[in-house]
């Protein structure tokens, strides 16, 4: 069985969500007849680019992922003509299983492409009919991604009761720039281990004042 983050070459079109009870969210995913493919696992993310950001200025990514035991590479750029619905997050994605992702970075290296932000969490996934629903528990929030037809992710918004003001078409890299803002945090990576020792960091300092 094909899962959410297994090799494709399509269109995404996705929305998240902020996610407040985890324990609802599958309670009404199992209740709707979602079908769980892949429990919580552990999963890591890296994005490289020039060091003048050539990609990011071009609205593009790369990225490795390690999610459990598997490795993949993924390049997404804008759709043709750009969001054609400016409620969801479009963009077409190439993306393949890789054998090695040590090997894979050291050649993204060498042809120019260095490691720029790297971001983790925890992912749970279900599908039914044409879509998938994605739970990721992240260093600084809960979010959810429904990814499928428009049709599809406006009915499951409804069935899940997801209120507008809780979803965003937001990339993880800018909730965490935003999210840096609110806090003042000094994190440059949006990992569990860096989140954690800059909120002690700023503990400590706040305390000695």
């Amino acid at each position: 069985m094909r899962t959410y983050t297994d090799a494709m070459q399509a269109a995404e079109i996705e929305l998240k969500f902020l996610v407040k009870d985890i324990r609802a969210l599958r309670s009404a995913a199992e209740a709707l007849g979602f079908t769980l493919i892949t429990e919580r696992t552990f999963e890591s993310n890296v994005l490289y680019d020039t060091a003048d950001r050539q990609l990011r200025a071009r609205t593009q990514i790369l990225r490795l992922r390690h999610y459990g035991e598997r490795c993949t590479v993924t390049h997404k750029r804008l759709a043709d003509g750009g969001d054609a619905d400016l409620r969801y997050k479009t963009r077409i994605e190439t993306e393949t299983a890789v054998e090695d992702g040590d090997a894979l970075a050291e050649i993204f290296i060498q042809l120019g492409y260095g490691p720029v932000f790297r971001y983790e969490k925890f992912r749970t996934e279900w599908e039914m009919e044409a879509g998938h629903l994605v739970l990721d528990e992240t260093p600084i929030g809960v979010w959810a991604e429904l990814e499928g037809p428009p049709a599809w992710i406006d009915a499951m918004l409804e069935k899940l009761r997801v209120a507008a003001g809780l979803r965003t078409t937001e990339s993880y890299g800018r909730i965490f720039l935003r999210w840096k803002e609110e806090t003042g945090s000094l994190a440059e990576n949006l990992t569990f281990a860096e989140v954690a020792a800059c909120a002690e960091t700023g503990a400590l300092a706040a305390a000695s004042k």
